[in-house]
């Protein structure tokens, strides 16, 4: 953690952290910060205390006055560092930062233009895979699909009553969403005209997607489970950031396969379609929310429990 303390308040900002188990390695780099201007302040600390810390300082206004940035250290050789993450509550790998996790979603909240081309080139894939019955392609169209990280900002946002958060993820989901159902409509009514697909193009038998337009119980359970397992791939400290991406379920697809059915006119595979998308967004952010609630609700409980520990009652 880096902190620039204003000037004046580094003894504060010491005390702050010295007073919270997991940290340690201290440093005070006197009037080295220039913009905003006063004393840098570093020190190492266990994942599992960065909420503790960061409530302490925020407590102080340094969030305001000064600077707080966290770095991940992926190595550190450290008697007292490995002192520290043990007396710190719980482990590592299971805390969520809060606020690293609303900044994250806070990103993947912006309509931007990565973000509709990703979600466009998905849908096509998408499209394709219903053209040909090709779970491959589904697949691929899953794993370039990166819409989940505004389904988390829902979550996020539901936790916390965060309103703002909540209408700027359902605007990018939409947004995004329409773009990419018009410009694969656009090409699949092209590919009709030139020849490329036949008018008949969506095979009437389709075994190996047919789930991408056929909602069922099984639909939203699997959601629930894609839901639960993103956002756990958000917040989980090991976990590689790009399992998030790959939990698209049957989001992109479903909208693939809509705007292929849309230009063909196949009228029975255009509801399922709306359905299954609908009932994949709804399972996720239901499962979303309730797997952020258990995690705040383990941590707080750890949390009282270590202050127990350390003031026991006479």
């Amino acid at each position: 953690m880096r902190v620039i303390a204003p000037k004046g308040r580094t003894d504060e900002v010491c005390a702050a952290l010295e007073d919270c188990v997991g940290v340690t390695n201290v440093i005070v780099h006197p009037d080295a910060a220039r913009r905003p201007a006063g004393d840098v302040v570093l020190c190492d600390l266990a994942r599992e205390s960065a909420n503790e810390v960061i409530e302490r300082l925020q407590a102080l206004d340094i969030d305001h006055e000064g600077s707080i940035a966290l770095e991940r250290v992926d190595l550190s050789l450290s008697d007292v560092a490995d002192h520290a993450e043990q007396a710190a509550p719980g482990h590592g790998d299971d805390a969520v930062v809060w606020e690293e996790l609303a900044e994250r979603t806070a990103d993947d909240t912006r309509l931007t233009w990565s973000f509709v081309a990703f979600l466009v080139l998905a849908t096509q894939l998408a499209g394709i895979a219903a053209l040909i019955d090709s779970p491959v392609l589904v697949v691929g169209a899953m794993v370039l699909g990166p819409e989940f990280g505004a389904v988390a900002a829902i979550c996020l946002g539901l936790l916390v009553g965060d309103l703002g958060r909540i209408g700027r993820a359902l605007r990018t989901l939409a947004v995004g969403f329409c773009a990419a159902i018009a410009v694969t409509f656009v090409c699949a009514l092209a590919g009709r005209w030139t020849g490329v697909i036949e008018t008949a193009g969506l095979p009437v038998e389709r075994p190996l997607t047919a789930f991408i337009y056929s909602p069922d119980r099984w639909s939203f359970i699997v959601a629930l489970l894609a839901g639960a397992a993103g956002v756990l791939s958000l917040t989980a400290g090991k976990s590689s950031a790009l399992v998030g991406v790959f939990i698209s379920v049957t989001t992109v697809p479903a909208a693939g396969n809509l705007a292929v059915a849309l230009a063909l006119g196949h009228r029975s595979e255009i509801s399922g379609s709306v359905l299954q998308l609908l009932v994949n967004l709804a399972g996720m952010v239901i499962a979303g929310l309730v797997t952020l609630l258990v995690q705040r609700v383990v941590w707080d409980l750890i949390r009282k429990r270590q202050t127990r520990g350390r003031f026991p009652t006479t």
